[in-house]
């Protein structure tokens, strides 16, 4: 079978089919860098949906392109478009394209797309999604809900860098070096190195939080000597210091499977953590917030994840709007 037809029948997801798009419009850009071409070039590579996705990209702005063309003074209305669309947005000329994108194939329907300040990103994931990427080296990568990352390898290491979020990483064994190069993942408060086995890497407000599910994995901190992590331990980073933390009250991995696993949760800990899943606001009264719960809670639908509450805990949902609710002591 030729590269066109294998490409033809893969259905690359939607997170993929908006970075093909944000590719696309970076480089249409007069003032895109050699770098971000090499990037590019270096994303189309690093798995065939990321192929199949700008192959069709490239299509459709062809397409585009000659539709425009046809027209009285072609360019110059295609020159207008894509100024208007720069000045309503990043975000809008994305939906306008992914629109565009849905016509003949629901799987190509992209709902939400990527907030700009993402788009220096490799990957990423928008507010309620998370998503599963594999690395050319063997790496998983998993990314939870509003989080963005890059990858910088090179022939001495594998890099990845962490600026906000929670990714889910499991090492992989180097397929591209015939020596293993070390995984590295670097955040605001320090520097990971995956020695084997899997870890969740988690940004927070002050801190970024390590779990390690698999393996080992060595923590540098600028502040501390070196640590290195065990299966079932948590550590809390920060610019000064890295501490074990006391076992969790929630399954640090469960999102990557699409769920909430808690154990004698706090209920105010519990919206806090459900919210970071859902547009709008999110709260919880103090008077009912020490409340606890345990139990698994899937995340595919926050609405009806939040409607199992009341059954549990004597407690009731205010809607105020489809995106202001608060959770409140039953009267």
């Amino acid at each position: 079978m030729s590269q066109t037809s294998a490409l033809d029948h893969r259905q690359p997801s939607a997170v993929v089919v908006r970075q093909a798009i944000e590719w696309m419009m970076r480089l249409n850009n007069p003032t895109a860098s050699v770098r971000v071409r090499q990037r590019c070039e270096h994303w189309r590579a690093a798995h065939p949906d990321h192929e199949c996705a700008w192959q069709r990209v490239l299509s459709l702005n062809s397409e585009l392109n000659k539709r425009f063309q046809s027209l009285p003074a072609g360019s110059a209305a295609f020159d207008a478009l894509e100024t208007s669309a720069q000045r309503l947005g990043r975000r809008q000329a994305l939906k306008l394209l992914s629109g565009l994108l849905v016509s003949g194939s629901s799987a190509w329907m992209a709902r939400d797309v990527l907030p700009w300040q993402q788009w220096g990103a490799d990957f990423a994931t928008d507010v309620g999604q998370h998503s599963g990427f594999a690395l050319a080296d063997g790496t998983s990568l998993q990314l939870n809900t509003d989080t963005a990352v890059s990858q910088s390898f090179s022939p001495g290491q594998r890099l990845i860098k962490f600026s906000k979020g929670e990714i889910f990483v499991t090492c992989g064994t180097d397929a591209q070096s015939p020596s293993p190069r070390p995984l590295l993942v670097s955040c605001e408060h320090g520097l990971f190195q995956g020695l084997s086995g899997r870890f969740v890497v988690r940004q927070e407000d002050g801190h970024t939080r390590l779990s390690v599910i698999e393996g080992q994995v060595l923590i540098r901190s600028p502040g501390a000597s070196s640590i290195t992590a065990q299966p079932g331990q948590s550590y809390s980073i920060t610019e000064h210091r890295a501490e074990l933390m006391p076992a969790l009250d929630m399954d640090p991995g469960a999102w990557a499977d699409g769920m909430i696993v808690t154990r004698n949760m706090r209920l105010g800990d519990f919206i806090a953590e459900v919210s970071r899943y859902r547009h709008g606001y999110l709260g919880c009264a103090q008077d009912i917030a020490g409340l606890r719960l345990s139990g698994v809670f899937r995340l595919e639908d926050t609405d009806k994840l939040l409607a199992i509450l009341p059954q549990t805990l004597p407690v009731q949902l205010k809607y105020r709007t489809r995106w202001w609710v608060t959770l409140q002591r039953n009267a």
